[in-house]
């Protein structure tokens, strides 16, 4: 008889969902509460677990389908279905002794093949040039742990981007032979795994797991690998975080609440004794350390001198609020602010080349192309992801690739390439109600812009007061290679241009 592995109950708010990854293949045996599918939707993700010990018998949802709530995706079939009952014969007795033997020796007869399969290197992935070495991040398996194909195993942290490394075969989790922390170079092997089938003895542990993992938010059984990464990142402890998810399980949005929720403790206990002052020391990430050397190295390298105007952005905001409906029916993309900064930037840098160029050794390269880095945060740290040959996109592509850029960032999917090259870089601190700051160059990068939050202002307009949307400018750059009148100049342009966006159409 087989079982129905359906879509979990969808809320009212949630149209469909996703089938992100399946744990599973046709033919694999599964334990009871395995998680089999991660289904995906706006909001969260949810883990679909096997009713019952059996065999997955069949898979009609792949991944990257949509699906609804409560749809079937695939069948479960019973324990006795397994293929294993092929040495049925061999153990055929009358015999007491071969019953007992055959009751002993069932466990090893079950994970033989894990054990006889052949071992496949987990290696570091090709490091590109620039980069030396890299640093393990994250093991998501431990020895002796059933993993399938295409399971990250392990994030392997560079100076810029966290690359996954994947199972290339279902099998056995084998020796780990570098530790999170560790330097490692590319190609390098740092673990291995047994290729075959899921053994009877993994599975019997985690049964038997069960029970703590229901104490504890703290068990990779209830963790999702997402949640993993995130609760590691913030230094957090998994346990006290309440789930709101299937069955207690804590998700993404469980741990930004715990985060955005005050600490009561210190406030409760005012007379608390100094034993409850206390601190917690954590390494920095290898990308924290790159960005503060680098920052360190743009003041200390550099002469930076920032310079500062204001524009008003009432001709933008009318334009986006006349056009913004039309606009995103046409092009499935919202209408945003920052596909304008980057047109007028990249005006302004053809008007401004020396602004585009950078500094090498005692030579200045002069840039003919327009490649501009976009200032995104993300849970592990500010990053500069890449939008290249802005001059040949449109508003529309703009938005998209910056769209793209930002949930790559988000969701920790940047590439080496998404992060390599750019010529000049804009940041908006405005988003976090920043009202006016000094950016930091981005080197090797000349110049830096940021942009700040827009607020209504008092303005003198022909004689008048009159309320108007206003935001600081700031321009940040390097005095040995860009004079005062350029960089005023530069900053003028993106001024004239945003208040009368008309001209970016025009190229006037």
């Amino acid at each position: 008889m087989s079982t129905e592995i359906k879509v979990p109950v969808l809320p009212e708010s949630v149209a469909d969902a996703t089938v992100a990854t399946w744990h599973v293949s046709v033919g694999d045996k599964v334990t009871r509460d395995q998680n089999l599918v991660d289904i995906e939707t706006d909001k969260v993700v949810l883990e679909v677990v096997a009713q019952h010990d059996g065999v997955i018998t069949e898979i009609t949802q792949e991944e990257g389908a949509t699906v609804l709530g409560d749809q079937v995706i695939g069948l479960l079939g019973d324990a006795d279905a397994a293929p294993a009952s092929e040495d049925a014969p061999k153990e055929d007795s009358s015999t007491e002794e071969s019953a007992a033997t055959k009751s002993e020796d069932a466990p090893a007869a079950q994970s033989a093949p894990a054990s006889e399969g052949k071992e496949v290197d987990i290696k570091v992935p090709v490091l590109p040039e620039s980069v030396a070495d890299a640093t393990i991040a994250t093991w998501h398996v431990q020895a002796g742990d059933a993993v399938t194909r295409d399971q990250n195993l392990v994030d392997i942290e560079t100076d810029k981007v966290v690359l996954e490394v994947v199972a290339q075969e279902d099998g056995i989790m084998g020796e780990i032979i570098h530790g999170e922390g560790d330097t490692v170079l590319g190609e390098q092997v740092i673990g291995s795994v047994k290729a075959g089938g899921a053994p009877a003895a993994p599975a019997k542990k985690a049964d038997a797991a069960a029970p703590a993992a229901s104490e504890s938010n703290d068990s990779s059984d209830v963790l999702t690998p997402s949640v993993r990464r995130l609760i590691a990142e913030k230094g957090l402890d998994a346990a006290k975080i309440k789930g709101t998810g299937k069955n207690g399980r804590v998700t993404k949005e469980d741990v930004d609440t715990f985060l955005k929720a005050p600490a009561p403790a210190a406030k409760a206990a005012p007379a608390a004794a100094m034993g409850d002052r206390t601190q917690k020391r954590v390494p920095m990430t290898r990308l924290r350390k790159t960005i503060a050397k680098r920052l360190l190295e743009a003041k200390n390298s550099t002469a930076m001198l920032t310079t500062f105007n204001e524009v008003n952005m009432e001709p933008i905001m009318s334009l986006r609020k006349q056009y913004q409906e039309v606009f995103e029916k046409r092009h499935g993309i919202r209408l945003g602010f920052m596909s304008f900064y980057v047109k007028a930037v990249t005006e302004a840098l053809k008007r401004f080349p020396d602004v585009n160029a950078s500094i090498d050794g005692d030579d200045i390269v002069y840039h003919n192309y327009f490649d501009i880095s976009i200032a995104v945060s993300t849970p592990r740290g500010l990053v500069t992801p890449v939008l290249k040959d802005c001059d040949k996109l449109s508003v529309a592509e703009i938005e998209k690739g910056i769209r793209e850029l930002a949930l790559k960032g988000r969701d920790g999917k940047l590439t080496l390439d998404d992060m390599t090259g750019g010529n000049f870089t804009i940041t908006n601190g405005g988003v976090f109600g920043s009202l006016l700051s000094t950016p930091i160059i981005n080197l090797p990068q000349s110049s830096i812009l940021g942009m700040h939050k827009i607020q209504d202002r008092p303005m003198a307009v022909n004689g008048k007061v009159e309320i108007l949307p206003m935001m600081y400018l700031a321009l940040s750059y390097d005095h040995r290679i860009i004079d005062g009148k350029e960089s005023v100049g530069f900053l003028v342009t993106i001024k004239e241009l945003l208040e009368d966006p008309t001209r970016l159409l025009l190229d006037v």
